[in-house]
């Protein structure tokens, strides 16, 4: 099938139509600014014009930096505390008048490494961290995903993680490379100890600077760069849009 897949991301909303026989993007990918404040009907309105852009495609799938549990938003680390509680589904599905599936947004970055990237065929745990704004994860075992993770916010020294080792954290705190993935490291550490992956995959913005921080890692699990990089939760929120639609 061919779907449009979106990503939302704390300063920008990215899309683009997917083959999900494949995992390739077979549109250029469009980029609208996250509006800001973040808040539910600014965020619709901006998904929406997005969606025109691409000729009004349905359905559609949305990557989104929350929890979500059958449609419902129900954290805001990185949003408008305004989208707690709001039917996400609903509000872009009358917005767009398409049929719209959403998923929290590392969740859909995972799916399309295990099924198409750096993932695909690995058994046992494997464990995606997308690196941008915050911190995401998603958590697969045996190719099978455990929704909703949100171990970016575990603490670290009394710190809720993706405050001290977010790209955002990087930028905001001016650190070099260097100091950054000393810190980076630690989370990861952290995360080793806490559910022991076979596997760790980095994805999200930062990822394409992995040459810049990777080497430097000392944590015992083997981790390797996303194939997809920051268009894995494009990908991947296709990919929910049509499980979506074959299970209609």
């Amino acid at each position: 099938m061919e779907i449009l897949g979106i990503d939302i991301g704390g300063t920008g909303i990215k899309g683009a139509v997917v083959d999900t026989q494949t995992g390739a993007l077979i549109t250029e990918r469009k980029r609208v600014l996250t509006p800001n404040p973040s808040k539910p009907v600014a965020v619709a309105e901006a998904v929406t014009e997005l969606v025109r852009q691409f000729g009004k495609p349905c359905p559609v799938g949305i990557g989104f930096p929350s929890v979500v549990r059958s449609g419902v938003v129900m954290t805001a680390a990185n949003i408008h505390p305004k989208w707690i509680g709001t039917n996400a589904r609903e509000l872009f599905c009358q917005a767009t008048g398409c049929q719209v599936q959403v998923l929290n947004d590392a969740d859909a970055a995972g799916m399309a490494e295990m099924t198409f990237g750096a993932g695909q065929g690995r058994k046992g745990v494997v464990l995606i961290v997308t690196i941008g704004t915050g911190l995401g994860t998603a958590l697969f075992t045996n190719g099978h995903l455990l929704p909703n993770t949100e171990l970016g916010h575990i603490e670290i020294d009394g710190v809720d993680g993706e405050q001290r080792a977010s790209d955002a954290a990087r930028k905001r705190e001016k650190l070099s490379w260097e100091k950054w993935t000393r810190r980076f490291n630690r989370y990861l550490t952290r995360l080793e100890q806490l559910v022991w992956p076979d596997l760790i995959i980095l994805g999200g913005g930062t990822s394409k600077e992995h040459a810049r921080f990777l080497p430097l890692l000392t944590v015992k699990t083997e981790v390797i760069p996303a194939q997809f990089l920051n268009e894995a939760g494009i990908v991947g929120a296709a990919l929910a849009a049509q499980q979506m639609v074959e299970q209609s």
